[in-house]
């Protein structure tokens, strides 16, 4: 049996997707950029906090995971938090506020000036994300943005901007995670080189 022509071109339009994120400065590099930047926040008592809609709200917390929990290698634990998975507060908040301040009322409790808010959304236009945004840069936190083509509503509020030039949601979805995933390894690998003349440090004085 023969692949559909549905399924052949779903991975032919992830295939030129992922092209373009490792081929584009503002794709590959900036994930890197944002993995190295995250190992300078996290371990001095920063956090990171995310949210989206729908899938994009599974793409958040699969990021927050990696983060508490590991990517590769064991590691400490570090702050990481999705704001849609607080579900009672995302309740309260909706139902007393409006569902446009659902991460908008959580950003101005959680976060701290120099914590990072990532945001991520296929379209860029979602209005509780675009309010996040502005409660972020309020409240001091660098912000960034993961969408689908820019420009768009959300990419002009964030600090950085990490897009996926792609019509299909689903390709931008499925390329999102990989990014994730090159954030994660570029946080750990960034880490491993601070952790490391540290120790080398602590050992040399604890000798003399």
């Amino acid at each position: 049996m023969h692949a559909s022509r549905a399924a052949h071109d779903h991975c032919v339009s992830l295939q030129d997707a992922l092209r373009d994120f490792r081929d584009d400065a503002d794709g590959l590099d900036r994930a890197v950029e944002w993995g190295r930047h995250l190992a300078g926040v996290l371990p001095f008592g920063g956090r990171l906090l995310a949210a989206g809609n729908g899938g994009s709200a599974a793409q958040a917390q699969h990021l927050t995971a990696e983060l508490v929990g590991r990517y590769a290698e064991g590691r400490p634990p570090y702050s990481a938090i999705s704001l849609h998975a607080e579900t009672s507060s995302v309740t309260a908040i909706g139902n007393d506020y409006g569902f446009d301040e659902v991460f908008a009322r959580q950003v101005a409790a959680h976060g701290r000036p120099g914590d990072v808010l990532v945001l991520m959304s296929t379209s860029g236009r979602s209005d509780n994300l675009l309010s996040a945004a502005t409660a972020g840069r309020a409240a001091g936190l660098r912000v960034w943005a993961m969408t689908g083509p820019a420009p768009n509503p959300l990419a002009a509020q964030a600090d950085a901007v990490l897009s996926i030039s792609s019509p299909s949601s689903a390709t931008v979805q499925e390329a999102h995670l990989v990014a994730l995933h090159v954030l994660c390894e570029a946080f750990d690998e960034a880490l491993a080189e601070t952790v490391a003349p540290a120790r080398v440090v602590l050992t040399r004085r604890e000798v003399s």
